[in-house]
């Protein structure tokens, strides 16, 4: 029996006599349960599916009782530390196939969250397929507490959509599907991605919460293409089973000649005493940790982008010039030039060479970049690097060797093809556009965005459509790497049609996280208090975007969406009304006292979760003594909204409304119950308050 206490984490892992090597407990406590003799037989430290083999005798879709897994044997272990923390590493072995399998947990120093993944060697004499491999396997996610799993346990998922992103719902089994009616059954709870757009649908993250213990699991797939997670049941245990790409889900197999290796996709799994809030801190923590280093996450300089609700694409010195001056005034820190300078009129399907348009701009994009330097901007572009437009001229420059392929066709979405960064070509084309924007042109700052989904993957080179996906992925991974090295001051937004790809492959890299398209700052509001969930609030940007034909609760509403996230102004301010002008840069000027504490505070939720068909949203801030709270009323006509902060119980803070200073709004504490009550004007309204303990 191995046991293993670290960072508030304990782990239990057996190895039998037989040499068998169960998980028999991750979590926030130690193992309690009692675990049947019988039973432990299913609590497997990984899963392997190889062609060819046998499963045992379950039925359905579920990736349990595989083979080899089944048939693997401990070959040794070992516990060291590292610059980041405890790291151990078992061995596995299955002495028919001659497989060989390192299962990797990486502990993070000061944070409940070991990063989890496999290396496969085929160290056999034949050539093996691989269907399956877990990332991170773990049986009796159920086991603690005496109640009904139906009861007792609940998960939270984040789904996803465009201009929908980050629609946060908790859900029993029964309300899933799986009903605890047997000791084990073909049903599983599959949550699966397929595509190069990682959050197409669902974040490859989720909670689970078991209301008996007072305890979670959590867990987040650290990838940029497709990946699977389900839980199933065995031996009457629930059963969690996290990995990439899987050949039933996926389209993803892979053969391993002898003496080759493979490497899954990373997980990073954590377990906390307590609910989502406490998962969300450790969660937030942990990503500050993994993600690069780089100034942009600590001085959150104001973003200006000309689309959202202004130009929409269709940018010229003209439209610009007052623009930036409008921005210059409010107090902007860069401006970026959005999609269209390129192209002189429709430029959907002809994208890819990225030369200026000489029709948008008659004196070159360097006068305007340069006016945009003058008024002490830094100047940024929109590019979308990795597709190349059907009618592009620069096709003729190509070949298929570019592109990803199925079936001996180019793949197509939305009337652009999908770019091969396996291919030194492309990397070379690539390589040539950032270096001509930030050496010759002077921009520090690329909108990137990625508005397809290339589908399963390619058939070059590959073994599978999801063997190239995958390998596609990570080359381009490490091409953004090099341009990091090359450009480390360069700031680099991800953009996948708003936040198509939100995981922390991308965000380990990137500083800036588009969070959405939506185009209603109402529907916003829900999305951007959501989104400290998913990423940590310095790199989570949001739209702001004053309408012309507004009001001054509008222009109020549209600065608190991103008052305690990262500013990504927009709208028509030049045309703005000067009052209403004057309430952007109130906002931003107050932006500018409190960014410096958004990278090291922690988000909280007064009112839970935010729910876009409720009526009231909250978000709030935590920075030592010091909490920003953010509410909106997005619906209904109740004057008032009670905003419980039970840490507070008992204090009597400081409270102001903090923007805007002519607030018209009024509010109350509850020392005994730790309750703000705060009352709001009629109509869609939203405040940004400052409580000091």
């Amino acid at each position: 029996m191995i046991e293993i206490i670290e960072n508030g984490l304990y782990l239990t892992i057996e190895v039998t006599e037989d040499q068998d090597v169960r998980l028999l407990h991750f979590g926030a406590a130690p193992l309690e349960a009692a675990i049947a003799d019988k039973n432990k037989q299913g609590f497997r430290l990984l899963e392997l599916q190889l062609s060819g083999e046998d499963r045992a005798e379950y039925h359905g879709r579920t990736h349990r009782a595989s083979y080899p897994g089944l048939r693997m044997v401990y070959a040794g272990h070992s516990d060291t530390v590292n610059a980041l923390g405890r790291k151990l590493e078992f061995s596995l072995a299955d002495p028919i196939s001659g497989i060989q399998a390192m299962q990797h947990f990486q502990f993070y120093k000061g944070v409940q969250i070991v990063r989890s993944w496999t290396v496969l060697k085929n160290a056999g004499e034949a050539e093996v397929a691989v269907e399956y491999i877990s990332s991170f396997a773990l049986t009796g996610v159920d086991k603690e507490g005496g109640g009904e799993r139906n009861d007792k346990i609940e998960v939270t998922l984040a789904h996803s959509g465009w201009q929908s992103e980050l629609q946060w719902r908790t859900y029993r089994l029964p309300e899933l599907g799986m009903y605890h009616l047997a000791d084990r059954g073909s049903k599983r709870i599959a949550a699966s991605n397929t595509g190069s757009w990682s959050a197409a649908e669902l974040l490859p993250m989720a909670v689970l919460h078991n209301k008996e213990s007072g305890t979670s699991l959590f867990w987040q797939i650290e990838h940029n293409g497709s990946w699977h997670w389900e839980l199933t049941d065995q031996y009457d245990q629930l059963t969690l089973l996290v990995s990439g790409p899987t050949e039933h889900d996926n389209h993803w197999w892979l053969k391993l000649a002898p003496g080759e290796e493979f490497t899954s996709v990373p997980v990073a799994v954590g377990a906390v005493q307590g609910g989502f809030q406490g998962a969300a801190e450790q969660l937030t923590s942990y990503r500050r940790m993994i993600r690069r280093p780089n100034e942009d996450n600590e001085l959150l300089r104001i973003i200006f982008n000309d689309y959202m609700n202004c130009l929409w694409g269709s940018p010229t010195t003209e439209k610009l010039l007052p623009l930036i001056d409008a921005a210059a005034e409010v107090g902007c820190e860069y401006f970026c030039i959005d999609a269209g300078w390129y192209a002189p009129g429709e430029w959907w399907d002809g994208v890819g060479q990225w030369e200026p348009s000489s029709e948008r701009f008659p004196e070159g994009i360097k006068y305007v970049l340069d006016y945009i330097r003058s008024k002490g901007m830094i100047p940024g572009l929109w590019l979308e690097l990795e597709v190349m437009g059907i009618n592009s001229p620069k096709l003729a420059e190509t070949d298929d060797s570019w592109f990803f392929m199925r079936h001996g066709k180019r793949v197509k979405d939305r009337s652009r093809y999908q770019l091969d960064y396996r291919n030194p070509k492309v990397i070379d084309h690539a390589n040539g556009v950032i270096a001509r924007l930030v050496e010759q042109y002077g921009v520090g700052y690329i909108k990137m965005d990625y508005n397809i989904n290339a589908g399963i993957g390619t058939e070059t080179n590959a073994d599978s459509f999801g063997d190239g996906l995958l390998q596609h992925n990570r080359a381009y991974l490490a091409w953004l790497d090099s341009i990091f090295v090359r450009y480390p001051k360069l700031v680099i937004e991800n953009c996948s049609s708003g936040g198509m790809r939100m995981d922390y492959a991308m965000l380990s890299r990137h500083s800036i996280q588009s969070t959405s398209d939506q185009e209603d700052y109402v529907q916003y509001a829900a999305i951007a208090a959501g989104s400290p969930a998913a990423l940590t609030p310095e790199q989570s940007a949001v739209w702001s975007y004053p309408l012309r034909e507004g009001d001054d609760e509008e222009v109020i509403f549209n600065m608190v969406n991103a008052l305690l996230l990262r500013v990504h102004q927009s709208g028509h301010l030049a045309e703005l009304e000067p009052h209403r002008r004057s309430l952007v840069k109130e906002a931003l000027d107050y932006y500018k006292t409190i960014r410096s504490d958004i990278p090291h505070a922690t988000p909280f939720w007064p009112l839970g979760l935010p729910d876009s068909e409720g009526e009231w949203v909250s978000l709030g801030l935590r920075r030592g003594e010091r909490r920003y709270v953010a509410v909106w009323r997005i619906a209904g006509e109740a004057a008032n909204v009670q905003l419980p902060i039970e840490e507070l119980k008992g204090l009597e803070p400081a409270i102001a409304c903090a923007y805007p200073q002519q607030h018209s709004s009024t509010w109350n504490w509850d020392k005994s119950a730790g309750v703000l009550t705060v009352a709001l004007p009629p109509g869609k309204t939203a405040r940004l308050f400052e409580i000091t303990s």
